[in-house]
């Protein structure tokens, strides 16, 4: 991974390079394959640090975090704890996603096996049209299989516009 160091209004010794690059060494723990990291050091007019890590991630894109103190050193540490937060939130999204794509795949694998399962068919007592939408609304079924005042054999449903269809 590369890692720039850059200093505004502020001339930056090795100790402070160094310092910066180990707060980036500490957060690669979260294994996130970080491709480049920019750290910006700015002093500004009152004396305080202002600090800004840039880290970009494959697939998450970019991490920004900014700190501002008075101290350098504590400047860059409240910037790493913003960072390590960031990262760490990030890190357990993706296990967590991986382990429940795993689970769902396997709950996938379970339901594609249909099972029939036989129901009796109880049609021998002849039913008006109005007795059989009657009976289908008491019974919560999805559909009503019914022998009409004909003798006919005939299906009663709910369609998708919310009337009743009937065969």
């Amino acid at each position: 991974m590369n890692t720039t160091v850059v200093g505004r209004n502020i001339e930056l010794t090795e100790a402070m390079k160094a310092y910066a690059r180990k707060v980036i060494d500490e957060v690669e723990k979260y294994n996130l394959g970080i491709l480049h990291s920019v750290i910006t050091i700015e002093k500004d007019k009152r004396d305080f640090f202002n600090i800004e890590i840039i880290m970009n991630i494959p697939e998450k894109g970019t991490a920004v975090v900014h700190s501002r103190d008075k101290d350098m050193y504590a400047a860059l540490d409240l910037a790493k704890d913003k960072l390590e937060k960031l990262l760490r939130r990030y890190h357990d999204r993706i296990t967590d996603h991986y382990v429940n794509k795993d689970r769902l795949e396997e709950l996938l694998v379970e339901e594609e096996e249909d099972e029939v399962v036989e129901m009796p068919l109880d049609i021998e007592k002849p039913l008006s049209i109005e007795e059989a939408v009657e009976e289908y609304k008491k019974s919560g079924l999805y559909f009503m299989v019914f022998k009409d005042t004909n003798g006919e054999k005939r299906v009663i449903y709910r369609r998708k516009d919310g009337k009743l269809g009937l065969y």
